[in-house]
């Protein structure tokens, strides 16, 4: 029988998966490698279960924070922006 602790960095670990589509397994895990031992100061093989798993929650936040940014969610309906565009050409004051 798989660990509680186990069996949701697995969990996490497809989810990075999913956040991650163009990256291959194995480059994943050595990625998520040097992110434990910058955030642990232990190599892969020493780290914890529950360490590893919140490098793996970090790491998820990460990468759903980079996809809401190069994703942003469609206006909700019925509102509209405010923001006007940029002036091309600012004339120095004086």
């Amino acid at each position: 029988m798989i660990p509680t602790t186990q069996r949701e960095a697995l969990a996490v670990l497809a989810e990075l998966c999913e956040l991650s589509h163009d990256v291959r397994l194995g480059q994943l895990l050595a990625h998520l490698g040097f992110l434990g031992e910058d955030q642990t100061g232990r190599t892969l093989w020493d780290i914890d279960d529950e360490q590893l798993l919140a490098v793996l929650y970090h790491h998820r936040g990460e990468l759903a924070g980079r996809s809401a940014v190069s994703n942003p969610a469609p206006p909700l309906p019925g509102i509209v922006s405010t923001i006007s565009a940029a002036p091309s050409h600012i004339s120095p004051a004086g």
